[in-house]
Parts: structure tokens; C-alpha cells; sequence
């Protein structure tokens, strides 16, 4: 095999086995307190909600550290530790208690970081400046599989019925712990890449890679991918990007929790109201994939970089927030467990709220995508401290959209959503256009990004 087919290779088994992973994690996220609410009725009395908050909190301090622990144990390794802790994590739901719910939330929050940080890693790796766009949409493409396939499962398994038996329940989590250790395993197949690097020639992504006995040189790696990481936050591109990143995380929020609560909470959908859900993230799954396959096939032929994908991802979520401004009531966020019989500027329509779901699913893929291609492009020599950055902040920034979302009528959340997307595009716009600028000073061609 190449090198180039045994990098796509590479990456194709990356996008596999986090589609198996989280096919298992967002449908157990997306059912958990469904499965609470039956439950608190026991000896369990935990919280969905307060699950999430303690995972995005542990999540967002651990990427602290995150960069550290992938330049001492590797990106492989890394990514497989951390799917067994994914698979702890559902596997609790099983026969829960309330105890082993919170710790496991806990260590899936560490275990989140070490996992996006090894994500961006191998990715980088495994790409050049000429393959970066096509592999970070390849890669989006095949994860963002799992909202489809996930949603559609619970939507067959429990359709029509208003109340989730222990049967039910450890059927669907058994089934969901298996596949999450399907993906879990299948990093094992990912090919470790030859050195091609000259003698003394400095290279950290290597370095990270690089097999060492040594326990010393492995804590002065720790210790330089920390630096490295305080370092970047602090550099001009960091700081730009992470308006865009901070956008990602509050839009992040939106679309997979406060707009299904919205779904959910209209009365006048009658009795589909609860089942939209379910087909929501469906096509919002499909939004994301649409996007990530188009802009992984068209990243070699985009003669203009990737500005422009950009703007196609602020547009259609622009669209999607006024139709959803002008679909769902005000209160939908916030209402009670009866729901809400209040309208907005329109009857409410389901196919209106389902096309919705969908654009937001495509601007997501847009401005993730591009995302990852700007960042493993720029920092393909400190690429573990650049998604630890990424994921800093995208995290931070979506524990503080559900923490206001409790609280928020739907007008003042959109709100922030457009300004946040207003000045996270241009900041993005900024850094695209000095990258195009530094590869015209190397004589590249700009369109092979």
C-alpha cells in the first residue's frame, strides 16, 4: 500500500470508529433523561442535565492536560483508552445507580479531551497541505453518520410508546455499550506512519508518534506540549479562530439540545410532537453528512479556499434562525412539561421545523470542517496543543449555552447565535486570508487546500 492510500486508509478507520463510538454516545445522550425521568421513580436520582454539565466542565479544564497525555502514550492508544471510558460511560445505564452515573461522568469528560486532542493529531498526520480539506470532510462525513444512524434506531425501537420498561432499557444499552466497543476496537487498525524526517530535524507531531523507553524524555514531551499549548493560545491566529470556535460551541448547544426541547414543547405538533424529535436529529445527521461529503469531494477543485465554505455555513444558519424565529414560540426553550400552546409569527409547521434541523446540521458541517482543515493546515507541527485549544473553547463555550438556555426565551438565544456567527466568520475570514497570503510568499498553489 502507498503512503497516501495507507493515510486515507488512516483516516477512513478514524471516521469509522468514531461513527460506531458516537452512534452509541449522542443516541445514549439524546435517550438519557428520557430514561431518568422513568427511573427517578427508584433508588436512582441523577440527572440528565446535570450529567452534561459535569462532563463539559471536566471536558473543558482537561484539555488542559489533554496534549500532554497524547505526546506520552501516543494517539492511538490514547483513542482507545479513551473509547473504553465512552463505553463505561453507557454501560452504566444498564443497572444504574446514582454514584456510578456522576464518576463515570466524570472520567468521560477527561476522557473526551484525550480523545478530540488524539483526534486532531492523527488527523493531521495523516494529511498534508494538498489532502488536509479533503480528509477533515471525509472524516466529519463518516462521524456525523452516527446522528443519523442513532436517532433512526431509537426512532423505530420506541415508537408509540409513552413509558420505557427495565426490558427496553438494558436492550438498548447493552446493544449500544457493543457497538460503542466495536469502534473502540477498530482503532486498533489505524497504521502507524513511517518517520520521514531527517536526522535532528524537529518535528512534534512525530515526536508524539515516536516510541520512546525513556521515561524522562516521554515527561520532557509532556511538559513541551504543555508550553507549546499555553504558547499558541496567545498567538494572533488562536485568538481569531477562537471566536469561530466559541461560535461552533454556543451553536453546538443549539441544535442538539435547545431545539429538539423546542420540538418537543409545541402542543400544537399533537401527538407527533415527541417523535419530531427523533426525526430532527435524523436530519440534522443528514445535514452534516451532505456537508462533510461535499466539502471532503470538492476541497481539491475549491479554487478560492475555504472562505467561501464559510459563508455558505453563516448563510444557511442565518435561514435557519429566522424560520425558526418565526416558527416556534418564544417560550419553547423554557416551558413547562405540559409544553406550550403559545404561536409565533406563523402556525407552527413541522415541515418548516424539520428543514430547519437540516440547515443546521449543514451550517454545522460548514464551519466544522473547515475548522479542522484551517487548523491541521496552520499547525501541522503543534497539531495535539491546537485542538486542545479548539476543544477548550468549543466546550467552555457550550457549557455556558445550556447553563443560559434554562433560562433564555428563544428570540435572546438566537440573538447571540447571529452576532456570535457575525464576528466568528469574519475573524475566520481574517485567518483564511493571511493563510492564503503566506502560501502565495511559498509559491503554492491556494487551491490545494
Amino acid at each position: 500500500m502507498s503512503p497516501g492510500s495507507k493515510k486515507l486508509f488512516n483516516i477512513i478507520i478514524l471516521g469509522v470508529s468514531f461513527m460506531f463510538i458516537f452512534t452509541a454516545f449522542q443516541t445514549c445522550g439524546n435517550i438519557a433523561q428520557t430514561v431518568i425521568t422513568n427511573l427517578n421513580n427508584t433508588d436512582f436520582h441523577g440527572s440528565g442535565y446535570t450529567s452534561m454539565s459535569i462532563i463539559y466542565g471536566v471536558f473543558s479544564a482537561s484539555n488542559l492536560i489533554s496534549p500532554s497525555v497524547v505526546a506520552i502514550v501516543g494517539p492511538q492508544l490514547s483513542m482507545v483508552v479513551s473509547g473504553i471510558f465512552y463505553s463505561l460511560y453507557i454501560a452504566v445505564f444498564i443497572q444504574p445507580t446514582t454514584w456510578a452515573f456522576y464518576t463515570a461522568s466524570v472520567f468521560i469528560g477527561i476522557a473526551a479531551a484525550v480523545l478530540w486532542t488524539a483526534q486532531g493529531n492523527c488527523l493531521t498526520i495523516n494529511s498534508d497541505e494538498n489532502t488536509i480539506g479533503r480528509n477533515s470532510g471525509v472524516f466529519w462525513a463518516l462521524l456525523q453518520s452516527s446522528l443519523f444512524f442513532g436517532n433512526l434506531y431509537i426512532y423505530f425501537a420506541w415508537q408509540g410508546k409513552t413509558h420505557i420498561s427495565e426490558s427496553d432499557r438494558r436492550t438498548v444499552f447493552i446493544a449500544l455499550t457493543v457497538i460503542s466497543l466495536v469502534g473502540t476496537v477498530l482503532f486498533f487498525l489505524i497504521r502507524k506512519q513511517e518517520d520521514t524526517k531527517t536526522p535532528g530535524e524537529e518535528d512534534s507531531a512525530n515526536e508524539i508518534l515516536g516510541d520512546s523507553s525513556s521515561a524522562q524524555n516521554k515527561m520532557t514531551r509532556a511538559v513541551a506540549a504543555f508550553k507549546k499549548s499555553i504558547k499558541l493560545s496567545f498567538t494572533k491566529e488562536i485568538l481569531l479562530l477562537s471566536v469561530t470556535t466559541a461560535y461552533t460551541g454556543l451553536e453546538l448547544t443549539f441544535f442538539s439540545g435547545v431545539y429538539g426541547t423546542c420540538i418537543g414543547a409545541v402542543n400544537r405538533f399533537g401527538s407527533e410532537e415527541k417523535s419530531l424529535i427523533g426525526l430532527s436529529g435524523i436530519f440534522i445527521g443528514v445535514g452534516e453528512i451532505l456537508g462533510g461529503g461535499i466539502f471532503g469531494l470538492l476541497s481539491k477543485s475549491n479554487l478560492f479556499g475555504r472562505n467561501p465554505v464559510v459563508m455558505l455555513g453563516i448563510i444557511v444558519h442565518f435561514i435557519a434562525f429566522y424560520l425558526i424565529f418565526f416558527n416556534m414560540p418564544n417560550d419553547a426553550p423554557i416551558a413547562p412539561m405540559a409544553g406550550t400552546d403559545d404561536v409565533a409569527y406563523m402556525i407552527p409547521s413541522k415541515e418548516v421545523a424539520i428543514f430547519c434541523s437540516f440547515l443546521l446540521g449543514l451550517g454545522d458541517s460548514c464551519f466544522n470542517t473547515q475548522l479542522l482543515s484551517i487548523l491541521g493546515f496552520l499547525y501541522s507541527e503543534d497539531s495535539a496543543p491546537a485542538f486542545a485549544i479548539f476543544k477548550f473553547v468549543q466546550s467552555i463555550c457550550a457549557a455556558v449555552a445550556y447553563f443560559y438556555s434554562n433560562y433564555f426565551l428563544l428570540q435572546w438565544q438566537l440573538l447571540i447565535l447571529v452576532v456570535v456567527g457575525f464576528f466568528g466568520t469574519i475573524a475566520f475570514f481574517t485567518v483564511e486570508w493571511e493563510a492564503a497570503a503566506a502560501l502565495a510568499a511559498r509559491g503554492s498553489d491556494y487551491s490545494s487546500i
